[in-house]
């Protein structure tokens, strides 16, 4: 039911998404992002294909339980029989009743000799069915093994809707990250030429040198150099993420979504070791231990008495004799005696398999653990690097403030303002980095828990 309800999610999202892409002038959000890449990403195609694969399997091994049933037919017309029979002639004696007189009897009958052909012509038709009632225990087995790869399939496929939407988001916020930062340096650039006017009629009036008109406009030639570098890096990333899309390449694709950050790490925060169940990885694991065990029943049932029983029935005309049919019902044993010793190797082989399985599960589960612990710790570095950096904002608009008013004074030189300028604009691209990697190590930090 629950699959049900996400299906139905999914394809409403999808609709949407495809009618918000289909629209010019539209903005694309976010979870219209994430839609479109469930949808048409290639290696989520794939994985959904896998798990369907695997669901037909466990249906297919379902049909073991059921009678083998085999049907066969035969004709044949051959230009000569296949089996002669030839007798030779010659006198019989006629026997009168009394078997003393036979040898030495006085009246004969004369027999010529003859060939009888046989199998001239044949037809023949049988149907049989045949019902295994022990197998070793390997297509119940067989069936367990085929549920849990078609359970593993969907875990998989969990995986790989992970890292889509991982991937998704990191180049959703990457692109609107460019953005931002044109922003601020299409900002900055104003800042300049504003500031390109008032130093240029100060070098006019004579109270500033043109070494100071110079420098405004070798800041200006960089702003312009820089805007040129934004806008190929953002071309180059839209390009990736239509492609991430799966949808045809837009130039002037355009993002809704606002960097914001709202929340604090502990708002996310969870028992790791509670979470663990929750990780696909770790169902992989325990799926793998799982499967190793069942393939050691497997191998031991394949050295283990198979008992079968079974009906037939048959229709057959050979020649110009009446057709004749006739029905039997069977049973079949069959005990692999010289396949013990065999048997006793390669169970010991799987044994040694299942062992390793359970030693990976053990290690793994110790590795998810920290990377879990790895997670929110990135998450809460992130966060004090946000910090910082809106501190460093706030700090360097102050900054550029006091500097303005200095120049406007005529405390300062153009250097010392440009340098503030300079420095406000780092400031907010540092803090714009920051929320983006903020948005992003949450999203890593809520898939290392399994959410």
């Amino acid at each position: 039911m629950n699959n049900f309800k996400r299906t139905i999610a999914l394809t409403v999202s999808v609709l949407l998404a495809c009618s918000v892409a289909a629209r010019a002038g539209e903005k694309l959000s976010l979870e219209a992002s994430k839609a479109l890449a469930l949808e048409n990403n290639v290696e989520m195609k794939n994985s959904r294909l896998e798990t369907e694969a695997a669901r037909k399997a466990k249906a297919m091994a379902f049909t073991k339980f059921f009678p083998t049933v085999s049907a066969m037919g035969l004709t044949l017309k051959a230009d000569d029989p296949l089996l002669q029979i030839s007798s030779q002639g010659g006198n019989l004696p006629v026997y009168d009743g009394n078997p003393l007189t036979l040898p030495f009897a006085t009246q004969f009958a004369y027999f010529p000799a003859s060939t009888t052909g046989l199998l001239g012509s044949l037809k023949m038709m049988s149907v049989t069915a045949v019902q295994p009632i022990f197998a070793g225990g390997r297509i119940a087995n067989g069936n367990r093994l085929a549920a849990l790869g078609a359970s593993a399939s969907e875990d998989k496929e969990r995986l790989a809707r992970d890292k889509i939407l991982r991937e998704t988001e990191e180049q959703y916020w990457q692109i609107v990250t460019l953005a931002e930062k044109a922003r601020t340096l299409e900002s900055y650039e104003a800042l300049l030429r504003r500031l390109q006017a008032q130093v240029e009629d100060a070098y006019n009036a004579g109270l500033v040198m043109k070494n100071d008109v110079l420098k405004v406009k070798l800041q200006l030639s960089a702003v312009r150099l820089n805007k040129s570098r934004l806008e190929n890096g953002k071309a180059l990333a839209v390009m990736a993420f239509c492609r991430h899309l799966g949808i045809d390449d837009d130039p002037s694709l355009e993002l809704s979504d606002a960097l914001t950050v709202t929340g604090a790490p502990d708002d996310y925060r969870i028992n790791h070791k509670a979470a663990l169940e929750g990780r696909a990885e770790y169902k992989l694991l325990q799926a793998s231990v799982r499967a190793e065990t069942l393939k050691t029943r497997l191998t031991l049932g394949a050295y283990l008495p198979q008992l079968g029983v079974g009906v037939s029935g048959f229709y057959m005309k050979m020649d110009q004799e009446k057709a004749t049919t006739n029905g039997l019902v069977f049973g079949t044993l069959s005990i692999p005696l010289s396949g013990w010793w065999e048997g006793a190797y390669a169970l010991g082989q799987q044994k040694a398999r299942e062992e390793i399985a359970k030693n990976s599960l053990k290690d793994n589960e110790a590795l998810l653990l920290v990377q879990m612990d790895k997670a929110w710790k990135d998450l809460t570095d992130a966060d004090r690097e946000l910090a910082l950096c809106r501190e460093s904002e706030a700090q360097a608009d102050e900054n550029l403030k006091v500097n303005q008013d200095g120049y406007d004074n005529g405390l300062i030189t153009v250097s010392d303002l440009l340098e503030a300028q300079t420095l406000r604009q780092q400031a907010r691209d540092r803090l714009t980095e920051a929320m983006a990697a903020y948005r992003i190590k949450v999203v890593a930090y809520l898939q290392a828990t399994g959410r």
